[in-house]
C-alpha cells in the first residue's frame, strides 16, 4: 500500500486533536554526548559487544554477495538475512491486537513519556512534512498531528499491514486523518522521493531492521538538507545496579506478560533478546555518522534503558 504524501488518505476527516506531550529532556539521566563527524568514539561495553551487523558467510573478500548468503541476528538466533523480515512480520501479525496494551504494561506507561521526548526534540511545525518509520499503531505520527493541530503533513510507515490497520482505526477515532498518510514499506527501501521530508523519526523499530546501515542511508536520502533524524530505541544501561535489575525484570517478567496478555511468549522473548543484540549508544552514533548524517548527539533516558539519537542532514 503506497499513498502519495501529496494526496489525501482514503480516510478523510477534519483533523483536530488536543496537543499533549511531555517535556522529558529535563528528566533524562546521563550526560548528553555529541559525536562530531570527524571524531572516532570508542566504547567498550562491560555487558556485551554488539554483533548484529549483517555479515557475509562467504568471507570479507567476496565482493558480489548474494543477499541470501548473509546472516544476521533474530534475537539470540543467527538466521539468514533474507528470513529476518518474515520472522519479524510474523511477530507483529501475532501480537498486533494486544500491542498497545503490552507497551503500557511492560513499561508502566513510560513509553508515552519517552515518545513525548521525541516530539520535544523534533519541535514539529505545521508547514513541514514528517515521516515516522516503523510507526506501529501511529503513536508518534498522531502526536505530530496533535502538536501541529493537524496542519503538518505526516507519513506513517510500517511493514506490518496489521499495525497500519490499527493505526488507521486510532486516527479515525481521534479525527486526525486528513494530511496523515499511511505507507506499507520497510525501512530499507522507502518509496519516498529524495530530499522530500523535513523530519524522520523511528521509535523502537530500528532493532527490527535487517540491515540497519541501509535504513540509515535511506533516512538520509529522504531527508531534505537541514532535516532532522531522530531514533528512539532501547539501549545499554549506564548504571550497573539498574542494569542488573532491568535484566532480571526483562527476562523474567516480559515474556511472562507476553504469554498471559498477548498469548505469545516467544514474541516477547525475541523483544528482550533483540534489545541485547542492538548496538549500544556510541556504536549506533558512529553508524549514523557513517551514513552521512551530521551533528550526531545522544540523549540517555532512564539511565540508558532508552536512548534518543538526534542527527541532521547538512
Amino acid at each position: 500500500m503506497h499513498l502519495n504524501p501529496g494526496q489525501n488518505s482514503p480516510l478523510q476527516y477534519p483533523a483536530k486533536a488536543a496537543a499533549c506531550y511531555f517535556d522529558f529532556r529535563e528528566l533524562r539521566h546521563g550526560a548528553r554526548t555529541i559525536l562530531h563527524h570527524d571524531q572516532t568514539i570508542r566504547h567498550d561495553s562491560p555487558r556485551r559487544a554488539w554483533s548484529g551487523i549483517v555479515r557475509t558467510m562467504t568471507g570479507p573478500d567476496h565482493t558480489h554477495n548474494d543477499p541470501a548468503d548473509t546472516i544476521t541476528h533474530f534475537g539470540f538466533r543467527v538466521v539468514p538475512a533474507s528470513e529476518k523480515g518474515g520472522l519479524v512480520s510474523d511477530i507483529f501479525h501475532s501480537v498486533a491486537g494486544r500491542y498497545d496494551l503490552m507497551n503500557d504494561l511492560m513499561s508502566g506507561g513510560l513509553h508515552r513519556l519517552w515518545k513525548g521526548a521525541v516530539i520535544d526534540w523534533l519541535r514539529p511545525r505545521p508547514d513541514r512534512h514528517y515521516i515516522d518509520v516503523a510507526c506501529g499503531t501511529g503513536d508518534i505520527a498522531l502526536r505530530i498531528m496533535a502538536t501541529t493541530e493537524g496542519w503538518a503533513r505526516v507519513t506513517a510507515c510500517d511493514s506490518s499491514p496489521e499495525m497500519l490497520t490499527l493505526g488507521q482505526g486510532r486516527a479515525i477515532d481521534r479525527g486526525v486523518v486528513k494530511r496523515l498518510h499511511w505507507l506499507c514499506s520497510d525501512a530499507e527501501t522507502l518509496p519516498i522521493a529524495n530530499n522530500s521530508v523535513d523530519g524522520y523519526t523511528i521509535a523502537f523499530g530500528l532493532r527490527n531492521v535487517t540491515r540497519i546501515d541501509r535504513a540509515l542511508v535511506e533516512a538520509r536520502r529522504v531527508l531534505k538538507p537541514g532535516g532532522q533524524f531522530l531514533c528512539l530505541e532501547f539501549s545499554q544501561v549506564a548504571v550497573p545496579l539498574l542494569g542488573y535489575l532491568y535484566d532480571r525484570y526483562s527476562f523474567a517478567a516480559i515474556p511472562w506478560l507476553g504469554h498471559i496478555v498477548a498469548g505469545d511468549r516467544a514474541a516477547y522473548q525475541y523483544l528482550v533478546e533483540s534489545i541485547r543484540q542492538f548496538p549500544p549508544q556510541h556504536e549506533l552514533g558512529e553508524m549514523i555518522a557513517a551514513a552521512g548524517l551530521r551533528r550526531v548527539s545522544i540523549h540517555n533516558l532512564m539511565g540508558g534503558i532508552v536512548a534518543l539519537h538526534s542527527a541532521w542532514k547538512i
